[in-house]
């Protein structure tokens, strides 16, 4: 996880009512809100899903860092959150440097769990579960080298998992030959067969995550890096006031079925209004 500025934000000129606000490609980062609730539950939240551009991890470096950076710099100066929180592993690891150019707010990021995965694996062989975009990027190079050096990772791109989450959170079926196929494709490396820990490196993958284990079958532990997102928040935001004079709010930045469809699993989730943005 990736934090901007380093210390709290106690400061009294944030307003009660500021939200935080928390942006995903998708549905995945309720995965991260969810957790955020659980540590500040009187926080008034702004979530949005750039389902419009859906999905990342089949898109350019350029084309990501352009798309987050211009949609968050809007955002921001017509909600003025209190933090953002870039809940999505593909957007943090390719575009949080030129959103720091953008925004003057704190930002939480995330990328993925290979630090605590190192930690946790007895067979010294971890797997990696993310989009296209996320398990080529260099920083996930530098994370390997800095804390699985001693490891083996081996990485997935698994673009159809984005797919199942979403189906699932509008509660449509789920073929199970997509979990068995993102499975398939970690075990068939060299070493597969000895994965004993699973980095959920895409915030849409914890949503399927029962699904996952069921394929991988016993003996395999999963992380991602939601908890650790929700601490830090939590850090940036102590001192602070909180106040939430209306509902929480879901952003979409297109409409559609599939949007209305996900109206129980939003309510759920503490957010009540929906819009499009």
């Amino acid at each position: 996880m990736t934090s901007f500025p380093t210390g709290p934000n106690t400061t009294e000129t944030v307003a009660p009512a500021a939200p935080l606000l928390l942006f995903d490609s998708g549905v995945g980062g309720l995965s991260v809100l969810a957790k955020v609730r659980a540590l500040l539950p009187q926080a008034p939240v702004i979530y949005v899903a750039d389902n419009a551009g859906l999905p990342y991890g089949a898109k350019t470096e350029a084309q990501i860092a352009a798309r987050v950076s211009g949609l968050l710099g809007r955002l921001t100066e017509r909600l003025h959150p209190r933090l953002v929180c870039i809940a999505c592993n593909t957007a943090s690891t390719i575009a949080l440097a030129s959103v720091r150019d953008v925004l003057e707010v704190p930002i939480v990021g995330t990328v993925p769990a290979i630090k605590p995965a190192a930690a946790m694996t007895k067979t010294g062989v971890i797997g990696l579960l993310g989009t296209q975009a996320t398990i080529r990027q260099a920083y996930v190079d530098r994370l390997e080298a800095e804390f699985a050096a001693d490891k083996r990772l081996l990485r997935h791109g698994a673009p159809e998992l984005v797919a199942a989450a979403e189906a699932k959170l509008r509660g449509d079926p789920v073929d199970p030959a997509v979990f068995a196929r993102a499975v398939a494709a970690l075990r068939a490396m060299p070493d597969g067969d000895r994965i004993d820990t699973v980095v959920l490196a895409c915030t849409h993958f914890p949503l399927v995550r029962d699904e996952l284990a069921q394929a991988f079958g016993p003996g395999v532990t999963f992380i991602d890096g939601s908890d650790g997102i929700a601490r830090r928040i939590a850090f940036l935001t102590q001192g602070q006031r909180w106040q939430r004079k209306i509902p929480d709010l879901a952003l979409f930045t297109r409409g559609g079925i599939d949007v209305d469809q996900l109206g129980s699993t939003l309510a759920a989730h503490g957010l009540e209004r929906v819009a499009t943005f």
